[in-house]
């Protein structure tokens, strides 16, 4: 995979001073990890999954979630579990030049076990598995049949645990909870590509919901429980820890003025292009996103192939972080040295971690030209063809 490869040639040459690179199925955990940008969720009642998959790669999709768990009624889960079996063997048997990363969020150990033996042969578009409701006492089995699974393919398959249980969330078994799980997925590490956490369920635990005016930071309980997180999974780099999932389309009715300033619209010429933002929600997804990076998340689980774009814009390396990074890394004796663009130090031993992570991205993701923005990442996303929902 590959982002921007919707952009023809003069277009990414013209926005991009690094081009992104091609991510492959043999890349470093971590790369692939920060590849998967907005992750979108389709339930796997969809009827045309496979067609809703290639058409979301043609237009910069890299990762999608075939959802067998919360996206699926009950009675439904049988019929869902046959739809998401098919879609993969389709796409196993006639593979598009571009696919997304395709994953399946299953209930349990057993509904994994059953579609990797449906899948037989034709399993190659299967990255690997969404485990939900993940703990250490059932999280044992589900990375066992993740791993046993792979060992009968030939070929690594990913788990993908979801923190969203009240063990989690709870202050008086949160950080017992998180360190149990984190020593869990440590001793199968190899296989893990990325932790999610599941907002929706540990809203769900209080009563809450947050309004579309608002950041998940907001909610000060969840907001506490993801700093937890970060701090447990995040402090040594060894695990990606992505967004929470943005759930709105848009909507006319607004309590409060648009934080999304107007100067960066108006000098790239896209003034149109914020009043759209504006009116379908997007602004709120962008603010949210960058309150994700602040805090040491990295990606995001979308219901909505119009939230990509916003998300991948706010991705892609600014041309002074990727300055601030080199500088930073250029250096291992210690010491500070003043930014090339003139506008702060860089402290070269506690910036070293960041800037690390900044290279990375900008592998994945490119680097701007400088002097662009998030802007006129969304402006060249804007001239591709309209997205058609593929969750709603």
């Amino acid at each position: 995979m590959r982002h921007y490869a919707f952009l023809d040639d003069d277009r990414r040459s013209a926005l991009f001073h690094r081009q992104p690179e091609d991510v492959g199925p043999d890349a470093e955990r971590l790369q692939i990890a920060t590849a998967l940008g907005a992750t979108l969720y389709a339930p796997g009642t969809r009827q045309d999954l496979p067609g809703d998959a290639r058409r979301q790669a043609a237009n910069g999709v890299t990762s999608m979630v075939f959802c067998l768990e919360d996206a699926v009624a009950d009675d439904e889960v049988a019929e869902a579990e046959t739809n998401v079996v098919g879609a993969l063997r389709d796409l196993a048997a006639s593979p598009a030049v571009l696919l997304p990363l395709v994953f399946v969020r299953v209930r349990d150990e057993q509904q994994l076990t059953r579609i990797v033996a449906r899948l037989g042969a034709l399993s190659t578009a299967l990255a690997g598995f969404v485990l939900p409701k993940f703990g250490e006492e059932c999280g044992q089995a589900q990375l066992e049949a993740v791993e046993a699974a792979s060992e009968h393919l030939g070929r690594r398959l990913w788990a993908m645990p979801v923190l969203e249980t009240p063990e989690i969330i709870y202050r008086e078994t949160r950080i017992e909870t998180l360190i149990a799980v984190r020593r869990l997925l440590d001793k199968h590490v190899e296989n893990v590509l990325s932790v999610r956490i599941g907002a929706t369920d540990l809203c769900g635990l209080f009563g809450l919901r947050r309004d579309r005016d608002l950041t998940i930071y907001d909610l000060s309980v969840v907001g506490e429980c993801i700093g937890d997180i970060v701090n447990v999974f995040g402090r040594d780099g060894s695990h990606v820890v992505t967004g929470p999932v943005w759930e709105y389309f848009s909507s006319p009715e607004r309590l409060w003025v648009s934080p999304l300033r107007v100067t960066p619209f108006e000098q790239a010429d896209e003034t149109t292009l914020r009043q759209r933002l504006v009116s379908t929600d997007l602004d709120r997804l962008l603010r949210e996103v960058v309150l994700d990076k602040a805090n040491g998340l990295l990606g995001k689980t979308v219901i909505h192939p119009d939230h990509v774009a916003a998300v991948h814009s706010l991705l892609v390396v600014t041309h002074e972080e990727y300055a601030d990074a080199r500088t930073v890394l250029d250096g291992d004796a210690g010491g500070v040295r003043r930014s090339a663009y003139g506008n702060k130090m860089n402290e070269l031993r506690p910036h070293r971690a960041w800037a690390e992570k900044v290279v990375r991205r900008a592998q994945v993701f490119g680097v701007l030209q400088e002097g662009a923005t998030f802007v006129d990442v969304l402006a060249a996303a804007s001239g591709t063809p309209e997205l058609a929902g593929a969750a709603g």
